[in-house]
Order: C-alpha cells, then sequence, then structure tokens
C-alpha cells in the first residue's frame, strides 16, 4: 500500500497523458498497480521501481487504445520539416500543454509521447505499435506541427493583452 500511495499520483499523470478520459486512465492505473503487484517478482534491482511501473503504466494504456480501436494507423511514409518555433515558457501551465496534448489525434498524441515524453527511439516505436520507423517520424512531425501552433496562438493571444 505504501508503494502505491507513493507512486499513484504520478502514475495517474502518466497514464492520463494517454488516455483523455480520467476515469479510464484511473482503471489502467489499477489495472497497472495490479499487474505491477501480481509480477514483483520480475522485478530487478537494476532498474528504479518507478521506471519499471512507468513502463507497465505505457503498455497498459496503449493495450486500452488499441482494445478501444482509438488507435488507428496508416502507413505514411513521408516526414515533415520542423518549422520554426517558440520554445515553451515557464509560463506555460501543466493544463494548459494537457490541454494542447488532448487535441492531438490519437495516433500523433501517442507517438508524441512516446518519443518526446518517454524518450523511446522511432524503432521502438515501430516495433510498440506495428507501424513503419517513417510513419512513426510523420506522426510526430504532424504532432509537434500541430503544438506548435497551439503555442504560437497562446502566444499571440498573451501579447494581445498586454
Amino acid at each position: 500500500m505504501m508503494l502505491y500511495n507513493q507512486y499513484a499520483p504520478k502514475m495517474l499523470a502518466v497514464a492520463r497523458y494517454y488516455i483523455k478520459d480520467l476515469q479510464y486512465a484511473e482503471d489502467v492505473l489499477m489495472m497497472s498497480f495490479y499487474k505491477a503487484f501480481t509480477r514483483i517478482n520480475q522485478f530487478n534491482n537494476e532498474v528504479n521501481f518507478e521506471g519499471w511501473v512507468r513502463k507497465i503504466i505505457v503498455n497498459e494504456a496503449l493495450s486500452f487504445l488499441r482494445r478501444e480501436k482509438l488507435l488507428i494507423f496508416t502507413d505514411i511514409e513521408e516526414v515533415f520539416e520542423q518549422t520554426e518555433s517558440y520554445e515553451l515558457s515557464a509560463e506555460s501551465h501543466g493544463e494548459e500543454i494537457q490541454k494542447w496534448i488532448d487535441q492531438l489525434p490519437e495516433n500523433q498524441r501517442v507517438v508524441f509521447l512516446l518519443f518526446a515524453i518517454e524518450g523511446y527511439a522511432h524503432k521502438e516505436i515501430s516495433q510498440m505499435l506495428n507501424i513503419p520507423v517513417g510513419t512513426s517520424k510523420s506522426y510526430l512531425s504532424r504532432a509537434r506541427e500541430k503544438l506548435q501552433k497551439y503555442i504560437n496562438i497562446a502566444y499571440l493571444k498573451k501579447n494581445e493583452t498586454k
């Protein structure tokens, strides 16, 4: 129970990145901790517990999205160039960023999160999602492009009110 209390809030945030609906994210959290506790003998001290549980959460969230048929990919091999961008400032709040991430299409959001937040390489993402590497790169590029638009709009709105 102590481990759950220590890691649950942070792990719920991870589940919430992938799953828009808080109730479903909580379900994924509970299933993930159940799996972690029933497979605790597979945990080795070479990795930290938080990282191990985080990996379970991500896999469980991806399974949920597949089960609900929310994760649909097409075979797109083109890669888009990254455009010039404004950086996120300390003024950007987590809730606002989460709102922007939630507005991304499911496939773009998942690839973005796996790459930018979890640190997976495109080859790993392509294996996890059973898609070509080029498709992973394309969806990441599109997600970045859309997030950049949201950031630019927020930046412009902020400067208009000054």
